[in-house]
């Protein structure tokens, strides 16, 4: 039931030429998905194609609960600090009212904005986006408090979302993604 349009770049039928392929599904009310599957010398090839309601009609959102998480450990400094604060401030942007938030920085400890998630309104965030050019390069880079620190907050009702904002390498990654793996529930990171 998909619509496509094949043509080739200079009009001719010859295959020896570049071509591109315009491809519009058909508008749905509803989400679709595909899975196209291929073998290319004896090794299997798949793609996964989810496609939301694209039909026009009004779709509710729902409200989320972003943590963001960023390093400002010494190795931060410079152009990392900068585009870590400018990732911030377009996330924190991106907030709707109905959202709730919350910003933790770490260096050799984490530190929060708030106690708790608090909701995306004029003042929390004046005070988030001051928390942010705030922000500074200094200290070791602990991870797992922060992270402990993010997981651990009261549940919401809300879908809880962690973004993770780091340049460093990890030195104890398997240890990290097995905490991860028991203490994450249903959010995501």
């Amino acid at each position: 039931s998909s619509h496509y349009t094949v043509s080739l770049a200079d009009g001719r039928a010859s295959m020896d030429h570049d071509f591109e392929l315009l491809w519009r599904p058909v508008p749905s009310s509803a989400p679709r998905g595909m899975v196209f599957a291929e073998t290319v010398s004896g090794e299997p090839h798949y793609l996964l194609m989810v496609m939301p309601p694209d039909d026009g009609t009004a779709t509710s959102r729902m409200p989320r609960e972003m943590i963001f998480v960023v390093d400002t450990s010494g190795s931060m400094h410079g152009v990392s600090i900068a585009q870590a604060k400018e990732a911030l401030q377009r996330a924190l942007d991106g907030l709707q009212p109905g959202d709730r938030f919350n910003v933790i920085e770490f260096n050799s400890y984490p530190t929060p904005l708030f106690a708790q998630s608090m909701p995306a309104s004029g003042s929390n965030m004046a005070m988030a986006q001051a928390f942010v050019n705030r922000l500074e390069a200094n200290g070791g880079t602990e991870m797992q408090p922060a992270l402990d620190l993010a997981m651990g907050l009261p549940p919401r009702d809300e879908l809880r979302q962690i973004v993770f904002i780091t340049d460093g390498s990890v030195g104890n990654e398997r240890e990290l993604l097995l905490r991860i793996g028991e203490r994450l529930g249903a959010s995501r990171l």
